[in-house]
């Protein structure tokens, strides 16, 4: 049984940070790119990041240079480092398996909320 479980969100200032944490189970994480999205209220679901290896990662233009995605395969687990955090980084985020191997089902995600 797949579980996608995000933690780590919270009530921010502008300009603070956050790390999320999100631990896979179910699957070979080892084998699959991970990547992070989020939605904010009224809008569609986006990417944030992915990461295949340690060395090959992308992010959105939105976050580039401000967040960072990370992996640990030992432990199943996936993590976004959130510096210099702006307003418009609100939203819930969560975890799931890059495209085109993204699970239909999604997790409880964690909620991020970087008040002005």
């Amino acid at each position: 049984q797949v579980q996608l479980v995000e933690s780590g969100g919270g009530l921010v200032q502008a300009g603070g940070s956050l790390r999320l944490s999100c631990v896979a189970s179910g699957f070979t994480f080892s084998r699959y790119g991970m990547s992070w999205y989020r939605q904010a209220p009224g809008k569609e679901r986006e990417l944030v990041a992915s990461i295949i290896s340690d060395v090959i990662t992308n992010y959105a233009d939105s976050v580039k240079g401000r967040f960072t995605i990370s992996r640990d395969n030992a432990k199943n687990m996936v993590y976004l480092q959130m510096d210099s955090l702006k307003p418009e980084d609100t939203a819930v985020y969560y975890c799931n398996r890059k495209f085109p191997f993204t699970f239909t089902s999604w997790g409880q995600g964690t909620q991020v909320t970087v008040s002005s």
